[in-house]
C-alpha cells in the first residue's frame, strides 16, 4: 500500500509501535494490505483485530502472524504478536488509516448515499465511469463505518476514482463517512422509510443522509433525485447548486427520461436527455426505477468528461449485483432474487417490475422489513393492499410483522390465494415438504423479499436447487 508503512499508520491512528529488538527497519516497512478477516492475511499485510459481537479478532492474531502478516492492529497485548500497534480502538485506528490512505492515493471521489437503489446506482455509475477509467468501487455491503474503510484499503496505484457506496442507520453515521471519504461528487437517490427506529421520519431521514456534504470541498458536485419531493428543498450547499435528474422533466431537471417502454424481466428501453445529448438506452434491470439510476449515471458521467456513446455503453453493460432483483430462470419457475434488503419503497417498485413479467402467474414470497419505527405494522398493511393490487396471484409471506400485510392483502382481493407463516424456517419447511400450503404453481415467476435479518437467501437457494 503506497507511503503506508507502519511507522505512518502508527503516527496517523495515534497508536504505539512495538517491534522485535534489532528490526528497526520494520518501521519503515510498507504493509502490502489491511484486512480484518484472518483468512485473507497475505504475506506481509496488517491484520487488525477488530472485537465483534460474536468474534474477537484478538484470538486470530496467532494465526494471522502464522499466514504471514507483518503486523497486527490490537487493543490488547497479546502474546505471540512481536511487531504490534497498540490502539485504544481498532476500529477508530481503521477509520483513521483510511482518512490518510485516500488522502496519499489523491483520487476523486463519489459518494452514493440514499433510502433506495444506493447499490443499483453505485453499479451503474462504476459501468458508466469504466468505459473512461480505472474504476473502484465498493464490493458488496461494504459500506458502513467499517465496510467503507476496508473498501479503501482496496485502492491501487491504477485506480482514476472511487465510487464509495454510503449507508448509514443513525443520526452522525453518515458524517462520519464523509469525513472518511470527502466525497467530490455526492449523489443521493432518494429520501424513503427507512430506520425510522432512530430517523423516525423522513424529515429525519433527509437530515441524516444530507451529513453527506459535511466534506463537500468548494468545487464539488452535488447530483439529487428531483422527483424526490424532500430532495428539491435542497437549493444549494456551500454555495453549489446541486444538479438534479428525474423523470418528470421539470425545467429544474438537467437529466430527465422520455419515451420509457418496460421490457418484462429482461430490463426498460428508455430515451435519455443529458443536456445537449438526447440518446437511446436498453437498461438490462426492469422497471422505472432502474431509469432513474441511470439518470443518475448519466449525470456523473457528464460531470467526469465522458460522452453520450460512452455513457450509454456503461449503462448497457452494467452487472446486477446479486440478491438486488437478479433474474434467475430455472426448469421449474423464475425466480427473482431481491432478497438483500427491503423497505416500503423498494418493496413497491420490485413488486411493479413483477407485475410486467411476461408469465401467468406472478407470486411473492415476502419477508418482515425491519427498522421502521412505531409505524411498522401500518406500513406492512399499506404494503399488504399495495401488493394485492399488483397483478399477483399468489403471496406468500413470514415474519410477525407480515401477518398485517397478508390480512391486509387478503381484504384488499378476496381472492389472491396467500399464506401466512411465523418464520422463515418455518416457510422453508412448507416449500420442502411440497405440502400444499404454499400456492405455488410450475412457471410461476416469483419474486423473493425482505429485510436482510430474515435471511431469504436460504428460500433463494431452495427455489433455484
Amino acid at each position: 500500500m503506497k507511503e503506508m508503512t507502519l511507522r505512518r499508520i502508527a503516527d496517523v491512528c495515534g497508536g504505539i509501535l512495538h517491534i522485535p529488538e534489532g528490526r528497526e527497519e520494520l518501521a519503515s516497512t510498507e504493509v502490502t494490505a489491511i484486512v480484518t478477516d484472518s483468512r485473507k492475511v497475505s504475506e506481509g499485510s496488517l491484520f487488525a483485530a477488530i472485537r465483534g459481537e460474536r468474534v474477537d479478532g484478538h484470538s486470530f492474531i496467532g494465526q494471522a502472524f502464522s499466514s504471514g502478516a507483518l503486523c497486527v492492529l490490537t487493543e490488547q497485548e497479546v502474546d505471540g504478536a512481536p511487531c504490534r500497534i497498540k490502539v485504544r480502538s481498532t476500529l477508530e485506528a481503521l477509520k483513521d488509516i483510511a482518512r490518510e490512505y485516500l488522502r496519499v492515493m489523491d483520487v476523486p471521489v463519489v459518494g452514493i448515499t440514499g433510502s433506495v437503489g444506493k447499490t443499483s446506482t453505485k453499479e451503474m455509475i462504476a459501468s458508466v465511469l469504466s468505459q473512461k477509467y480505472h474504476v473502484h468501487r465498493t464490493k458488496g455491503n461494504f459500506n458502513n463505518e467499517l465496510g467503507l474503510p476496508l473498501t479503501i484499503f482496496d485502492l491501487k496505484p491504477e485506480h482514476e476514482i472511487a465510487v464509495l457506496e454510503m449507508g448509514i442507520s443513525n443520526f452522525g453515521e453518515m458524517h462520519t463517512l464523509a469525513s472518511i471519504a470527502r466525497p467530490d461528487t455526492c449523489v443521493i437517490t432518494n429520501i424513503g422509510q427507512c430506520h425510522l427506529e432512530n430517523l423516525k421520519n423522513r424529515d429525519g431521514v433527509l437530515r441524516a443522509k444530507t451529513e453527506i456534504f459535511d466534506f463537500l470541498p468548494d468545487d464539488g458536485y452535488i447530483v439529487l433525485n428531483g422527483d424526490d419531493d424532500k430532495l428539491t428543498g435542497v437549493k444549494a450547499v456551500h454555495g453549489i447548486t446541486p444538479v438534479l435528474y428525474g423523470l418528470a422533466g421539470t425545467p429544474e431537471e438537467c437529466f430527465f427520461a422520455t419515451d420509457i417502454v418496460p421490457r418484462g424481466l429482461t430490463g426498460v428501453r428508455a430515451v435519455l436527455h443529458t443536456g445537449e445529448d438526447v440518446f437511446e438506452v436498453n437498461i438490462p434491470m426492469p422497471g422505472e426505477h432502474m431509469v432513474m439510476n441511470a439518470l443518475a449515471a448519466a449525470a456523473v458521467g457528464v460531470h467526469y468528461g465522458l460522452n453520450a456513446d460512452e455513457i450509454k455503453a456503461g449503462i448497457e453493460t452494467v452487472q446486477v449485483p446479486g440478491g438486488r432483483f437478479n433474474v434467475i430462470s430455472t426448469p421449474r419457475w423464475t425466480v427473482i432474487d431481491d432478497c438483500y434488503n427491503a423497505n416500503p419503497q423498494s418493496m413497491r417498485a420490485s413488486l411493479r417490475s413483477l407485475a410486467g413479467a411476461d408469465s401467468k402467474g406472478k407470486a411473492a414470497i415476502l419477508g418482515d422489513m425491519f427498522e421502521l419505527g412505531e409505524d411498522e405494522l401500518l406500513l406492512h398493511e399499506q404494503l399488504g393492499t399495495f401488493a394485492a393490487g399488483c397483478g399477483l396471484t399468489s403471496l406468500i409471506a413470514a415474519g410477525e410483522r407480515c401477518r398485517y400485510l397478508v390480512e391486509a392483502a387478503g381484504k384488499a382481493d378476496p381472492s389472491l390465494r396467500t399464506a401466512w407463516f411465523e418464520s422463515t424456517q418455518s416457510l422453508l419447511q412448507s416449500l420442502q415438504e411440497e405440502s400444499g400450503k404454499c400456492p405455488l404453481n410450475e412457471g410461476d415467476t416469483i419474486l423473493v423479499k425482505a429485510s436482510h435479518g430474515m435471511h431469504f437467501e436460504e428460500i433463494i437457494r431452495y427455489l433455484t436447487s
